[in-house]
């Protein structure tokens, strides 16, 4: 009998798991996390470390002089405020032009009688497995015929359009959503005198809540982090958080000349990474304040990050 009743408890029964499957299944999540979480908390741990703790090999996690300056340097190299901003205009309004667009276009895809809907559902995948990088000089020769290139409008633009940063996925998104709920109700408004319009809005949008908050979610973070396009079609005119990063040791030599002891030192391991964690800081925040919101959208919608 108590061998009967151990066996229970560590193997478990058909209605409730056993230690040995929850211990396996809380180390599996552990490892997982870790992996995750181990950059960002090394990157948080260093970048308060002092030169004094950097050169001890005994200071592994936690600063013995706790320290600030790497985050005065990086700020001061990166021009966080400014570059906060440009960030926030480069990635707000682009997310939001983009999310509107798609949403119109995924309900009409979804809800009207579009001719051959296989042929450009077959095409919005394709454009989805076509890299990014293979558009970059077609798009370059055409804003450059328009005069548009070293602004902000060609972001501004495509987004307006619907072929912004991972476009293609979020038009799959909508498709799906707005195909899984029955027609009758927009039938029934329309009997009640309702145009498509406000059968879009009173209706379709009220139930694609999650759709659309990980649309944006998604907009946002992708077109923070996006470089290559905007670096070559908007050059100076939007010079975001994660180019000035690309910048950071040429605008760090600029500001502290290693031959100048009173500049303040030359760059070390702190305050590059100090400079990494304010580029990325208000995605972070972002997230802790939408986590449970953001969490809840995924799952609705079956969307997976990158």
């Amino acid at each position: 009998m108590r061998w009967t009743h151990a066996r229970k408890v560590l193997l478990g029964t058909a209605e409730r798991e056993g230690l040995l499957q929850r211990a396996f299944s809380y180390g599996v999540l552990l490892g997982m996390g870790f992996v995750f979480l181990y950059p960002v908390l090394y990157m948080i741990s260093t970048s308060f470390m002092s030169v004094q703790d950097l050169a001890d090999a005994t200071v592994a996690w936690i600063p013995r002089h706790f320290s600030l300056e790497s985050f005065t340097k990086a700020s001061r190299t990166l021009g966080f405020w400014e570059g906060l901003k440009t960030s926030l205009v480069m990635s707000f309004f682009p997310a939001l032009l983009q999310t509107v667009t798609l949403a119109f276009a995924g309900y009409g895809l979804a809800r009207f009688a579009v001719p051959f809907k296989r042929v450009w559902i077959g095409l919005i995948v394709l454009v989805f497995l076509v890299p990014s990088a293979v558009t970059l000089i077609p798009r370059y020769m055409l804003f450059n015929q328009y005069k548009l290139v070293n602004t902000i409008w060609p972001t501004m633009l495509t987004a307006l359009g619907g072929q912004g940063v991972k476009s293609s996925v979020f038009l799959l998104v909508y498709y799906l959503f707005f195909s899984s709920y029955p027609k009758a109700l927009d039938e029934a408004a329309m009997m009640d005198g309702a145009g498509s319009l406000r059968v879009f809005f009173q209706i379709a949008v009220p139930m694609a809540v999650p759709a659309l908050v990980v649309t944006f979610l998604f907009s946002f973070i992708w077109f923070w982090n996006e470089t290559a396009q905007l670096s070559l079609l908007s050059g100076s005119a939007a010079r975001t958080l994660p180019l000035r990063l690309q910048a950071f040791v040429d605008s760090f030599n600029k500001l502290y000349p290693a031959n100048d002891i009173s500049a303040g030192g030359a760059l070390n391991e702190a305050i590059r990474l100090a400079g990494t964690l304010l580029s990325i800081a208000p995605l972070l925040v972002l997230y802790l304040f939408l986590q449970r919101f953001f969490v809840q959208s995924v799952e609705r919608t079956g969307i997976t990050g990158e």
